[in-house]
């Protein structure tokens, strides 16, 4: 199975998997691949924070072209997924040169999928296409030449928790919330302040953690109740329990300069029915003047993107003099876009790591804030360790071959089957197909303007009428029918497009397969130019000075 992450929070949800009991975890990018029946498969839709959705892949193989992926598609056992009576959605996930539109892709899949039900029920007899809550997901990526068909099990992205009735402006992102509080080592044994709190998401997520409440449980479906499969039993056990919840020891406290924005606050966090573990406050950040000891401070200060004040340097002042001031014995956590403004905390960072907040790359920083200067800091043994916290990519791996990607889908019963070999292309029974209305529409299509090459007629200029000059217009032609031109013995010249090139001594040169040669050939090109033949330019292998003469230094000629 495949969890999707931000960038960033793959460690961070690989562990969260590894506690829930999941096999052979595996972080990539913005994913993590891990093992597991259908319980792990609701414990991580249910429980994991850092996960964006959960996909099962039900089919691999390769396709090198939409014809081939539409025969593979149309191969699978869809009676086993779908029947009449239900609906479905496709989410592609393209990054190929022949799959260049994703639109397109999401046509052809459809097509095998209805195809597969009409071909065996009758004309009409097939299920629905539903663009939002169908009840049947499928995932289709396309790496290259690769593709993976699976099933979206969970539906709405996980981010959408469920206790979110009212917003701020730009609030952050649940996932990214819940991911920084855990890339923080927030678990609920301190006190944490938020003093810009927006909407509240870090004080729920926060409070959610303490308490050890699973994000699920405030959703009302997931898209695997609709499998054929679904063991209603077993998930209505695992959503019931809640022998693993406790009550937060410490305060969780909010506050935020705008009255708007706390009411707002309030809302969600009565929503999330954690409102008796929460202080919310309305304080401006350079109102604070003392603070619970020995805690964490998370914030999402302004970027000076969607939400901005007047002074944004004046604002990160504020925040560092603050920080210095009344967060002695803090670790304070802040999530920034412009490096100029993060700058203006006048600290020095201990972690970096670079995260999205939406489309934005931002950068969460640490900072460890202590009593006194740096020197009694480190007189005392301690010291920052200033480290990257961005999780890294291992250089080291290669990327597979077809084949040996193939042969790892079947040992994992995904089928692996190449869709380019005669067994399951039907090349021979298809022949040559003129591209459809819809490849025309979505194909790639060159850049830059298109050129015209002589045998065409040029597009005539203002409104259609011809240029004219005097009374004549351009573009005549004699008698016989041949353009205008400069004349050598009474012959026009030869046009380029002619079957053989001219040249000068009368005789034909000889074809050459490379449709450039005429373009090349130095002496037709001269004839046109009215100028006598240039001589061929040396090939020379570099530069030397030439033997028998020392009063230059032109190169030698390659020529024996």
């Amino acid at each position: 199975m495949v969890a999707k992450t931000f960038q960033g929070l793959e460690d961070v949800l690989a562990a969260e998997l590894t506690r829930l009991g999941a096999e052979n975890v595996t972080a990539g990018r913005r994913m993590v691949s891990f093992e597991g029946d259908n319980e792990m498969l609701y414990k991580a839709n249910f429980c994991c924070r850092t996960a964006l959705r959960i996909l099962k892949p039900i089919c691999k193989f390769t396709a090198s072209d939409p014809d081939t992926l539409y025969d593979m598609v149309k191969e699978m056992d869809w009676s086993a997924l779908l029947s009449v009576d239900k609906t479905f959605s496709i989410d592609p996930v393209v990054n190929s040169d022949t799959f260049t539109h994703s639109r397109y892709v999401t046509y052809r899949v459809k097509d095998a999928i209805v195809d597969y039900f009409q071909d065996r029920l009758g004309e009409g007899k097939r299920p629905g296409v539903r663009l939002q809550d169908a009840d049947v997901m499928i995932n289709v990526h396309i790496d290259g030449n690769r593709v993976t068909m699976s099933l979206d099990s969970s539906g709405e992205s996980l981010h959408r928790r469920g206790y979110r009735v009212a917003q701020t402006e730009a609030p952050i992102n649940e996932v990214l919330a819940a991911g920084i509080l855990l890339k923080a080592g927030y678990d609920g044994q301190c006190p944490l302040i938020d003093p810009m709190c927006g909407s509240g998401t870090f004080l729920i997520e926060a409070a959610m953690i303490a308490a050890n409440i699973n994000p699920g449980v405030y959703r009302r479906n997931f898209a695997f109740e609709q499998w054929p499969d679904f063991d209603e039993e077993l998930f209505e056990r695992l959503y019931n329990d809640d022998t693993s919840e406790r009550t937060p020891q410490f305060p969780i406290i909010g506050a935020d300069i705008s009255p708007k924005a706390i009411a707002i606050a309030e809302k969600n966090i009565k929503q999330a029915g954690v409102g008796r573990w929460i202080d919310l406050q309305i304080k401006p950040i350079a109102k604070w003047d003392e603070a619970p000891a020995d805690g964490m401070l998370v914030t999402n200060p302004p970027y000076g993107e969607r939400i901005s004040v007047d002074d944004m340097a004046s604002l990160y002042q504020t925040i560092g003099n603050r920080l210095k001031n009344v967060f002695k014995g803090y670790r304070a956590w802040i999530i920034g876009y412009q490096d100029e403004h993060m700058r203006h905390i006048g600290l020095a960072p201990s972690q970096k790591a670079t995260l999205y907040n939406g489309s934005l790359e931002c950068e969460l920083r640490e900072y460890e804030i202590f009593e006194g200067n740096y020197k009694n800091f480190r007189s005392e043994g301690k010291h920052l360790d200033k480290q990257d916290a961005t999780p890294k990519a291992d250089r080291t791996a290669r990327r597979k071959t077809d084949d040996e990607w193939r042969r790892d889908a079947r040992k994992q019963g995904f089928g692996g089957r190449n869709g380019d070999t005669p067994r399951f292309r039907k090349d021979g029974d298809r022949g040559p197909r003129k591209p459809n209305a819809l490849e025309e529409k979505y194909r790639a299509k060159p850049l830059g303007r298109k050129k015209r090459f002589d045998d065409e007629e040029p597009a005539p200029r203002g409104f259609g009428r011809k240029p004219s000059f005097g009374g004549k217009s351009f573009g005549g032609r004699h008698d016989d029918g041949k353009p205008f031109g400069r004349h050598d013995e009474g012959r026009p010249f030869g046009r380029r497009n002619d079957k053989k090139p001219f040249t000068r001594n009368g005789n034909d040169a000889p074809e050459s397969e490379n449709p450039l040669a005429k373009r090349r050939n130095q002496a037709w090109l001269d004839e046109i130019m009215n100028r006598e033949s240039q001589p061929k330019p040396l090939v020379r292998r570099g530069w030397r000075r030439a033997k028998g003469n020392d009063s230059t230094d032109a190169p030698a000629s390659d020529e024996k």
